[in-house]
């Protein structure tokens, strides 16, 4: 799926169509339109339905980006591991668009010590090719 909008309303349903992480999506937007909130959100789906956080890749194009992209996914599982019952219900219904039943939030609590511990492998596409190189130099066709 392809997504290009014009009108906010038509913006906030294909952000969170692009944060579905059922659906393969391409998103391609200008500066502050909501790029990283809808990587992010598809990032903290994906945890939530129970995805290993080893398991997960996010590449951007720079350091910047991939650095904001960790703090504000590492924010967000801080936010849910201390907030009340009821915040951390509505934070998770504004992700879903739908009540979070007590296992969900359960999980969302605990989502914060399970990515510090594996830790979640975000980074540039450059250095995601690079340490591709250092791992198979040889089936690369490069020195080792």
């Amino acid at each position: 799926m392809s997504l290009s909008v014009v009108n906010p309303v038509e913006s906030a349903h294909a952000q969170r169509q692009a944060a579905d992480p059922k659906a393969s999506v391409w998103v391609a937007a200008s500066a502050g339109s909501g790029k990283t909130k809808v990587l992010v959100d598809r990032v903290l789906n994906l945890l939530l339905e129970g995805v290993c956080p080893e398991q997960i890749l996010c590449l951007t194009f720079t350091r910047a980006a991939a650095a904001e992209m960790a703090n504000r996914i590492n924010h967000r599982l801080l936010l849910w591991a201390t907030l009340p019952g009821a915040a951390l219900a509505e934070d998770l219904f504004r992700l879903h668009r739908a009540p979070a039943d007590a296992a969900t939030q359960a999980r969302a609590r605990r989502l914060f010590a399970s990515v510090l511990d594996v830790g979640l492998q975000i980074e540039t596409l450059h250095a995601f090719c690079q340490m591709i190189l250092k791992r198979f130099p040889l089936e690369a066709g490069v020195a080792p």
